[in-house]
């Protein structure tokens, strides 16, 4: 896996979620907070975040950028893997 080297233009931050006590609360795309490149790097190494690249199949597995420490999920099934992450962690999902 490649580091992927900051600034990437095509890099679109999906959403920050500061966890509340139900992972499973479905959030409107427009109240979601988004976050820059800039604050992302920042982030990178932080224990109290968890980074979700939701890239769709192909998208993700012919992509040379990825970003190390993420770990892949699919959006589409969403249901299944969103309650193994801990409540108390900043989620970033991303998308490029």
């Amino acid at each position: 896996m490649r580091k992927l080297k900051m600034p990437v233009a095509a890099l679109v931050i999906l959403g920050l979620v500061v966890m509340a006590p139900s992972f499973g609360a479905v959030v409107a795309a427009k109240e979601i907070p988004r976050i820059s490149i800039d604050d992302l790097k920042g982030m990178l190494d932080s224990k109290d975040m968890i980074l979700i690249d939701v890239r769709s199949g192909k998208d993700w597995s012919s992509s040379e950028l990825k970003i190390k420490g993420a770990v892949r999920e699919d959006p589409k099934a969403f249901d299944s893997w969103a309650g193994k992450y801990a409540k108390d962690k900043k989620i970033i999902l991303y998308c490029a």
